[in-house]
């Protein structure tokens, strides 16, 4: 499947969830460049002013093919409104807390029933597929022998350990694959994104880019030993939309990963093309042993201490060999990533 092969025409709306966050507001950016008309469903005021916000700093001004609908992922009024006239759904929302909520029912409820409500209201919209953006969380933390990971694979959600972030992207996905199975009437297909990086739009910088920051900020003196795969947001929106028009994505997941690294390896990505930081960057790695130890009071080395140090295999022949993705190298996303904080002025450099 070529680029040219993801035009579609100009007269079917795609309706857009989570249009704030970092998929989302790349998403609207692609689709606006390239001439589509928008709804981003959005949860009130302060996130249209984020999307706007993103547009602004992307350089993009088509406010005549743009709209907004007010529908939250707790409740249910607003969706069908947000569904008439739609021909295409992209399904990005899901909760994403700053902090370790104090229970998971508050990360997984809105994600799970969240995810339901969109797809029951496209189908009820006569909407003919769905593609929602789950999470490599939902394939690979539980670990196999071999640390190879394809999309046969599923996180346990009972896997120790295992974040409340991560549980939600589960039983989320589980659930509309369950929903679609049991009730039919509609497709489904799921994008499961690695550690996604790449240019910063909105104001709230993703967890992923907040590593980006904090290294070049000089806030991490010493990384934990730390290997997660890598996918540039553009790939994640060009992913989607490949799965939202391809036949053959009915009814499928596809991993989106541009191939495995370190926070060390970054680091030293980081290094060669930005010098005026070199003294900012570690220089030394934790061990698992320590990354262990002090995630005990650190909730944000979980994920270190789940994977153990191990280098994750995350296969993304399958998107490439149905849908023609070829992804961005990890270095240019890294160091594209850091040029927009720079840009942006989140990071300055030393003179």
């Amino acid at each position: 499947m070529s680029t040219e092969d993801l035009s579609f025409p100009e007269d079917e709306k795609v309706l857009v969830t989570g249009g704030s966050g970092f998929v989302g507001a790349h998403t609207v950016v692609r689709l606006l460049r390239e001439g589509h008309r928008i709804r981003v469903a959005v949860r009130g005021p302060a996130q249209e002013a984020q999307v706007l916000a993103a547009l602004r700093q992307a350089g993009v001004d088509r406010a005549d093919l743009l709209e907004f609908a007010v529908a939250d992922l707790s409740a249910d009024d607003g969706w069908a409104q947000a569904m008439d006239g739609i021909a295409h759904v992209l399904h990005h929302a899901s909760p994403f807390p700053p902090t370790p909520p104090e229970t998971e029912d508050e990360v997984i409820l809105p994600a799970r029933d969240g995810a339901l409500r969109v797809i029951a209201a496209a189908r009820s919209a006569g909407i003919p597929r769905v593609v929602m953006t789950s999470s490599f969380a939902a394939v690979g933390y539980t670990l196999t022998p071999d640390d190879h990971y394809t999309e046969e694979n599923w996180t346990d959600p009972n896997t120790p350990g295992l974040p409340a972030y991560h549980k939600s992207k589960v039983l989320a996905e589980a659930a509309a694959w369950d929903y679609v199975k049991t009730n039919g009437g509609i497709e489904l297909a799921v994008v499961n994104p690695t550690g996604i990086f790449g240019p910063q739009l909105v104001d709230r910088p993703s967890g992923s880019i907040g590593l980006i920051k904090a290294l070049m900020a000089g806030e991490m003196p010493v990384v934990p030993v730390w290997n997660f795969g890598v996918v540039d947001v553009r790939d994640v929106v060009d992913l989607h939309l490949r799965a939202m028009l391809h036949p053959a994505a009915a009814g499928e997941r596809f991993l989106a990963n541009s191939g495995s690294s370190s926070l060390f390896k970054i680091a030293n990505i980081l290094r060669e093309q930005f010098p005026a930081a070199a003294d900012r960057l570690p220089a030394t790695e934790l061990t698992i042993d320590q990354v262990r130890e002090a995630a005990k009071t650190e909730p944000a080395l979980k994920d270190a201490a789940v994977l153990g140090g191990r280098i994750p295999e995350i296969s993304h022949e399958k998107a490439s060999s149905i849908l023609g993705w070829e992804p961005l190298d990890v270095r240019d996303t890294i160091v594209a990533t850091a040029e927009a904080l720079i840009e942006l002025g989140a990071v300055t450099l030393p003179e």
